[in-house]
């Protein structure tokens, strides 16, 4: 269930990084832009938690492209490094103006406490179950969104060879747009669903963008696929590693992860050889 809340924002990170080749560490800021979107919907409107899901993603989506277009696009010349770390500055101010925004304290969605389904000796929550489906629907869309679409064809033609696919009459800037949309609404959509198991604040994307940079690694920078296998790898192992150690080091598994997988194969599980 940890894993795959961690692949939706995990695969808009290895998108984004797909079809831009940078990493765009700002997807921590936008989980929060799409966590606190949907609490509205939610908590000011009233709307039912599973359908604000689509406001998460369109929020955090729109906040994505205007960021993008005001101060990472004029750093395309530059190197994947700088845009990197310039994505960072992206993350610092928005996280400010949401705290500036909504303040510091964490804020819970207006759903119905449920009692846990036990199973034996297992206790599931029914939020995590609904996590999960959502998840997965997520996933299930956008998988078939870049297999059957033309446009999703298109998108992955961009992310294979962009000088190639512009000779074709392809548009490799509207495409990077709309990848960038896709890939922090998605963002957005893991930002709330970490926020319906738990609560939000600002900063509920910071905490997990290392699991969602560890998942992305682990599964190969690009491929969204490995980004799936990746996030189930790490989700099952931050749970687990509760077992031996406490829960304030779980995120060191991601630090693990990252190390093993770079030192014995850096492309990641399902990445292609550079």
């Amino acid at each position: 269930m940890a894993g795959a809340v961690l692949a939706v924002p995990a695969i808009g990170l290895t998108m984004i990084f797909a079809v831009l080749r940078f990493v765009n560490f700002s997807v921590a800021a936008h989980m929060a832009v799409g966590a606190f979107a949907g609490y509205m919907l939610n908590a000011w409107v009233g709307l039912p938690a599973w359908l604000v899901i689509i406001g998460a993603f369109i929020g955090a989506g729109a906040v994505g492209i205007a960021s993008d277009h005001v101060a990472l696009r004029p750093l395309r010349g530059y190197s994947a490094l700088t845009i990197a770390i310039a994505s960072i500055a992206v993350n610092i101010m928005i996280e400010s103006t949401i705290r500036f925004s909504f303040g510091g304290r964490p804020r819970d969605f207006a759903v119905p406490l449920r009692r846990d389904w036990t199973l034996g000796f297992l206790h599931i929550g029914p939020q995590q179950v609904e996590n999960v489906f959502i998840a997965v629907v997520a996933m299930a869309i956008l998988f078939v969104f870049l297999a059957l679409t033309l446009t999703g064809k298109a998108m992955r033609a961009v992310a294979d060879s962009p000088m190639l696919a512009d000779s074709k009459g392809i548009d490799p800037d509207r495409l990077a747009r709309l990848a960038i949309g896709i890939g922090m609404g998605l963002a957005g959509i893991g930002g709330m669903l970490v926020g319906l198991d738990t609560s939000i604040d600002p900063l509920v994307g910071f905490r997990a963008i290392l699991s969602v940079f560890a998942a992305a690694v682990v599964g190969g920078l690009g491929s969204i696929p490995g980004a799936a296998i990746g996030a189930l790898a790490i989700g099952v192992a931050e749970e687990l590693s509760l077992f031996a150690v406490p829960a304030t080091y779980k995120s060191a598994i991601g630090f693990l992860a990252i190390l093993v997988v770079l030192t014995l194969r850096p492309q990641g599980l399902l990445g292609a050889r550079a």
